[in-house]
């Protein structure tokens, strides 16, 4: 029994150098030699190591490569066992997974917003002295095998771009009631070249998604004309009618907002139901940037002492050196930038905490000018309500900023500080100033006279009013009432709803269901959910609050794009980097991967 087992085994035949004219290699595979084509890299089974077999497989397959002479194989079997991975036969040719990981880096880097070189320059010799030390020198070839070239993470860097923008395109061009809305901001980059940038807003899977849509270049003049023409040729090129803009929303610039000529204007003329809005950030600062005079004379006294110190780098050293001295919690000031939203109250309050530090220095230094001001209590309470007022003003212009905010988020906040300014004042007749900690804090520390505090009050209040008035001319009608439609629809009478919209206004008030969802789910999904149920209504509603209340993402946008567009990257087309770091869609990579063929790394 054991001698017939024995007999009918199939002889394991060895590879003989003779086979190469049929154009075969061999590859172990579990300790048995098996044929393999240099050509097609097909692997055939040990019984195929034949001559018959093999010349069967090469006319079949490889008939052009017939008057190829012996070492033209010879050549392409070295290439196949250089390229080879590992002994189970995955080959460049065929390893999805080294694409998938060129890709998955590529994306990495676009994310952290740096040079496509440090990927062949830093990472990949890392992860190398990595897997070496961790697992083994055998593993190292294999990271070989990952294309990580300058040249290659940029090609991948534009397909993933590319594959963002396709779905995005056609989420939009899917997207319920195929409305969306649009912000945009110019600003010129490093190489002093205007850039304009556009993010999109639109209904998807049930909710509002903001996305990036595009960074062009303004090639010669930055007017409204300009801006709508870059903006109506995109639209233009991927399909997409200007009816589908429902909202743009802009900074206070002349070429965005103009009433005649404005770019605001050019949209609402090819779309006349689109709703132009101003950044509600950008009418904040604005409504908040005027002062009675002795505060304004006090704020630039601060300015001037800021810029003394930081005027030269020995001023600074001297400076931090006090500051070390006393044992202070900081040991610099900070500059202000007047288009930096938050800085004004940072500097100041950067000041009022160094101003023991900063008497000292000015002391050394002899200048009594600026020595005067932080040692006289008429000026320091000054400083005080301003730490206070602007402390106040960051921390609403910090609640108007970010992602996924709706126009009745940002209006319900301005409304409510409103209401603050006017408590506030008549408080303050009651000589209460509780609302401002430090400027409250002083007085109780310092022996200040009433009538110094009466006068400070009566400057306070002037302010105040100041402020609810500029912030009333910026938002005016806050309480609109197509803004209570989409706010609260159960609150409203039927007669102040649209009259193509009462009937169904009157099924949505008296539906139980529709109450239940309203108080248990966002406004916007309430009213994205009600399409079915109540289009009209609905869209009445989503088009209010679809627009953006503010250019915040642009903002951060440029932030991005001051990395990524570097004065050592100059001459970067940053579109695609920029997609890729900032866009919420994620490239579709394993597709993208099995179109592509690797190639190693050298």
């Amino acid at each position: 029994m054991m001698n017939r087992e024995t007999s009918i085994r199939p002889r394991k035949r060895k590879y003989c150098e003779e086979f190469l004219k049929y154009g075969f290699t061999f590859i172990v595979d579990a300790g048995i030699e098996k044929p393999q084509c240099v050509i097609c890299n097909t692997i055939m089974s040990a019984e195929s190591m034949k001559p018959n077999k093999m010349k069967r497989h090469f006319d079949a397959k490889h008939p052009n490569f017939a008057g190829k002479d012996v070492q033209y194989f010879k050549n392409k079997a070295d290439c196949v066992q250089k390229n080879r991975l590992d002994s189970g036969g995955k080959y460049q040719q065929q390893n999805v997974a080294a694409i998938e990981a060129s890709y998955l880096v590529a994306l990495r880097i676009a994310k952290a917003k740096k040079p496509h070189t440090i990927a062949e320059e830093l990472l990949l010799p890392a992860t190398k002295d990595i897997v070496r030390v961790m697992l083994g020198a055998e593993y190292v070839n294999k990271l070989n095998t990952i294309s990580l070239s300058n040249n290659t993470v940029s090609r991948r860097i534009d397909d993933m771009s590319a594959d963002i923008m396709e779905q995005v395109i056609q989420e939009m061009k899917s997207a319920p009631l195929g409305i969306f809305s649009i912000q945009l901001d110019e600003s010129t980059d490093v190489a002093n070249c205007s850039q304009l940038l556009v993010y999109v807003r639109y209904i998807y899977e049930g909710d509002f998604k903001d996305e990036f849509l595009f960074c062009k270049p303004l090639e010669t003049t930055t007017t409204a004309r300009d801006v709508f023409d870059t903006v109506g040729s995109f639209l233009q090129n991927h399909g997409i009618p200007w009816e589908n803009v429902c909202g743009v929303c802009t900074d206070g610039a002349p070429a965005m907002l103009g009433c005649r000529s404005g770019f605001q204007r050019l949209v609402i003329n090819a779309s006349p139901k689109a709703i132009g809005t101003h950044c509600m950030i950008h009418r904040q600062v604005l409504a908040t940037k005027t002062l009675p005079q002795e505060f304004q004379d006090t704020m630039k006294s601060v300015v001037s002492v800021v810029n003394f110190v930081k005027a030269s780098a020995s001023n600074s050293r001297l400076f931090s050196k006090v500051c070390s001295e006393l044992d202070a919690s900081n040991n610099v000031l900070l500059f202000h930038t007047s288009v930096r939203w938050l800085s004004r109250g940072k500097v100041l309050k950067r000041v009022f905490d160094l101003r023991d530090e900063l008497k000292t220095f000015f002391n050394q230094k002899s200048k009594p000018q600026f020595e005067a001001l932080f040692g006289e209590k008429n000026q320091l309470h000054k400083i005080a309500y301003l730490v206070d007022i602007f402390a106040i003003l960051n921390e609403l212009n910090l609640s108007l900023q970010g992602p996924n905010a709706t126009c009745l988020d940002l209006s319900e906040k301005i409304r409510a500080f409103k209401l603050k300014l006017q408590l506030w004042q008549k408080k303050l007749d009651e000589n209460r100033i509780y609302m401002l900690p430090n400027l409250s804090a002083f007085f109780e520390e310092n022996d200040i006279e009433q009538e110094t505090m009466n006068r400070t009050i009566l400057s306070v209040k002037e302010h105040f009013k100041i402020l609810e008035e500029e912030i009333s001319r910026y938002f005016p009608n806050l309480p609109d009432t197509p803004f209570a439609l989409a706010r609260s629809p159960f609150t409203i009478r039927v007669e102040d709803v649209p009259e193509n919209a009462q009937e169904e206004f009157i099924e949505l008030i008296t539906s139980d269901a529709a109450k239940t969802d309203f108080s248990s789910m966002s406004v916007t999904k309430f009213w994205i959910k009600s399409l079915q149920s109540y289009p009209v209504l609905s869209e009445i509603a989503l088009r209010l609050i679809l627009p953006f209340p503010t250019t915040y993402l642009c903002e951060t946008g440029f932030s991005s794009l001051l990395v990524i567009k570097s004065k050592y990257r100059s001459r970067l087309d940053a579109e695609d980097d920029l997609r890729c770091a900032l866009a919420k869609t994620a490239p579709r990579i394993s597709d993208l991967a099995k179109k592509k063929q690797a190639q190693p790394s050298h």
